[in-house]
Parts: C-alpha cells; sequence; structure tokens
C-alpha cells in the first residue's frame, strides 16, 4: 500500500510550469527521497501535499483517499525556511504549535518531555528561541514536527545547519520513527544521507519526474562494469595482462606491497575473463563491483534530461 501518490499533477505559475503530469507513489513505511536540483518543483509538490496550493490538474491521494483538509493532522512538515517565534520560549512555543495540531496541553507537556530528553535539550525549556543557535532551533523545530505522531512526514533539507554528530541523530531519529509506522518523505541535496536512510527515490528535473525506483535498484541500473582489483604484483605485469579488453581506470597502492587497480570492462567480457587475464601475473587478493553512487547518478541524469541537450 502506498501513504500517498501524486497522479499527473500539473502546476503553472504565470508563464512558468512549476509541475508536469508528476506522477510519483510513497510506499507506506518507506523513507522516501525527493530529489532535483533547485527549482526543478520539489517544492511545488511539496506544498500542494500539505494543501497550501492547488494543482491545476492530477490529484494527490493519501492513504487511497483523495487529499482532504482534516488530513493535514496526520502530516508532519519541516519547511527548509525555518519558522519559530524568535522571542517566544522554547517550551511556550512547542505547546503552542502542539495545541494547533490538536494535542490536549497536558498530551503535548508528556510527549515533549519525552523528545527533550531523547534530545538532551530539556535546560532549552525556558529560552527564547533567539537565544539558541541554528542547530539548536533546528532541532526544537523537528520535535514540533514529528510530536503529534504523525503517519506522513515530510522533511524539507533536514540535515541544514546541523554538525555531524546531530545530523548523524536525526537520520537515526527518522529511521525510527519509520520503524515505528511513519512514512518520511525526505527532500535533501546530501546524497550520502539518501544511500543511508532512502529506501525509494523519485528525482524531479525542469518540472518532470526523470528517474524513479528503490535505490538499490536505481544504483544497480547505473552499473558501468567497473571493478576494483587488489592485488600484490608488478603493477606494469596487471596492465600488460589486461591488453584490449578492459580499460585501466585508476590505480594507487594499497600499502605495503598491495596495490588497487579500477577497471572496466569491455565488449562482453565477464569479471571471470578479467581474473583469468590478470591472476597469471599477480596474486590477486580481492575483487569488488564499483556500484554508482547517488551522487553521480543525480548529476548524470539531470546533465543527460536538460531540455537544452534535447
Amino acid at each position: 500500500m502506498n501513504t500517498l501518490e501524486a497522479e499527473k499533477v500539473t502546476k503553472t505559475y504565470a508563464k512558468h510550469t512549476a509541475l508536469q503530469d508528476v506522477s510519483i507513489s510513497v510506499p507506506q513505511g518507506s523513507v522516501f527521497g525527493l530529489l532535483g536540483p533547485n527549482g526543478a518543483g520539489k517544492t511545488s509538490l511539496i506544498r500542494i501535499i500539505n494543501q497550501i496550493t492547488g494543482p491545476d490538474s492530477g490529484r494527490i491521494l493519501f492513504e487511497g483517499e483523495p487529499l482532504r483538509p482534516e488530513h493535514v493532522h496526520r502530516i508532519g512538515y519541516l519547511p527548509e525556511e525555518r519558522g519559530l517565534y524568535k522571542k517566544m520560549k522554547v517550551g511556550e512555543q512547542c505547546i503552542y504549535l502542539a495545541r494547533l495540531k490538536g494535542l490536549s496541553e497536558r498530551e503535548a507537556k508528556a510527549r515533549l518531555k519525552a523528545w527533550f530528553d531523547r534530545f538532551d535539550i530539556s535546560a532549552w525549556w525556558d529560552k527564547k528561541v533567539e537565544e539558541l543557535s541554528k542547530g539548536m532551533a533546528q532541532k526544537v523545530q523537528f520535535v514540533t514536527t514529528v510530536m503529534h505522531e504523525p503517519k506522513f512526514i515530510i522533511l524539507d533539507e533536514p540535515f541544514s545547519g546541523f554538525d555531524p554528530i546531530n545530523a548523524a541523530l536525526i537520520r537515526k531519529e527518522i529511521l525510527r520513527l519509520r520503524d515505528e509506522g511513519a512514512t518520511v518523505m525526505l527532500s535533501t541535496h546530501n546524497m550520502t544521507s539518501v544511500e543511508e536512510v532512502c529506501s525509494h527515490i523519485a528525482l524531479i528535473n525542469h518540472s518532470k519526474v526523470i528517474l524513479d525506483g528503490e535505490v538499490s535498484e536505481v544504483r544497480n541500473r547505473f552499473k558501468e562494469s567497473v571493478y576494483e582489483i587488489e592485488f600484490a604484483g608488478q603493477m606494469l605485469a596487471f596492465t600488460n595482462a589486461l591488453w584490449t579488453g578492459y580499460e585501466l581506470i585508476s590505480h594507487q597502492e594499497a600499502g605495503d606491497e598491495l596495490r588497487m587497480a579500477t577497471v572496466r570492462l569491455k565488449r562482453d567480457a565477464t569479471v571471470n575473463d578479467l581474473l583469468s587475464a590478470v591472476m597469471p601475473h599477480v596474486q590477486v587478493q580481492s575483487v569488488r563491483e564499483v556500484i554508482p553512487r547517488m551522487d553521480d547518478i543525480f548529476i548524470k541524469v539531470v546533465q543527460q534530461k536538460n531540455p537544452e541537450d534535447e
């Protein structure tokens, strides 16, 4: 079952087309990466899901039903533009936002205490937001996004402003929320985080979906028959053994007398053929297929799909 589906969603502003026939399916219990360059249309889609604006055509389904105003209480949204009231105290503001989401004051305090303890920020309760650093304020806003236990959570650049330790903490919480039954949509430029937490992605560019699927399947789809081989022996002997069926991309020392070479197979060659060619000349220690990283795929696909090149 899908938590959210967009069916042929189109949105225009004056003469600018923000979204054109965009269709995506966000599986229940997934962390779904919504990717794309700046201005691609991601924010326009997020605003439609949050019912801030409506589509010109197409529709959004939430848990199999057409999106309705009451669904907003089952959605948590962390916008890229942070929006806490600087003069309010942290605790006071969190309770206020919780009440807007339908929680009683007593229930809000209990949930907030648990979150503040988990994030080790209980000492901030009586501080004004303007006294917090960017990262501290970001933690507070993350808490206000999820404290009403939404079924669908939209996080727009949630790692912005965090040091590596706190970014790791947020990644851990995203996975915990997923494990507890929430579905998460993650809009980010951080491709490392996509590989670490996302199970599915959709890449939007120039208002259209140009790539989508499971992260593991997408990465395998872009494999280019490239292998890393660690071996002991002379680099010259290894290179001579390759002949014309293989392309040596790079090589380096790997410690002691070991060397590492990156090789692309050409024509119909297999990894067994490669090993048969080099093993009489060097001692192979390990071989590993190179799976493209999401940032490399992102760059390649966006450049290929640029309309000016079509």
